[in-house]
């Protein structure tokens, strides 16, 4: 059993899961019920699948979870480029944010191979 909250990956993509609010928070209101909670739902989702992985009994159900989790990122990645493409962030913000989620995939790849 592995304690999350000492995981690099949770807390890394707890994170992420700030600078979604964050970011989402400067989206039109129009968005309220689309990319903005699509966004943050999918953030929440990187590190609660972590989370709940760790309490299975094996490191192959761990894995399992650790693959919903990667999914996650790289779906929110995609949502990251619809708010680019929409102009919601500047292309600073955009880089900073998909270097981030990049290194969170590898971070979780990495780490679901080491089990």
């Amino acid at each position: 059993m592995h304690n999350f909250k000492k995981l690099e990956i949770w807390n890394e993509s707890m994170d992420l899961v700030s600078e979604s609010y964050k970011i989402t928070r400067s989206f039109p209101e129009f968005e309220t019920y689309g990319l903005i909670n699509q966004m943050n739902r999918c953030a929440i989702s990187i590190p609660s699948h972590i989370s709940e992985g760790t309490s299975k009994s094996s490191n192959k159900h761990f894995a399992n979870y650790l693959e919903h989790s990667l999914g996650s990122a790289f779906e929110w990645e995609t949502q990251l480029n619809v708010a680019f493409n929409e102009r919601y962030i500047s292309e600073e913000k955009f880089k900073e944010l998909e270097n981030k989620i990049k290194q969170i995939q590898k971070m979780i790849s990495s780490f679901k191979s080491g089990l």
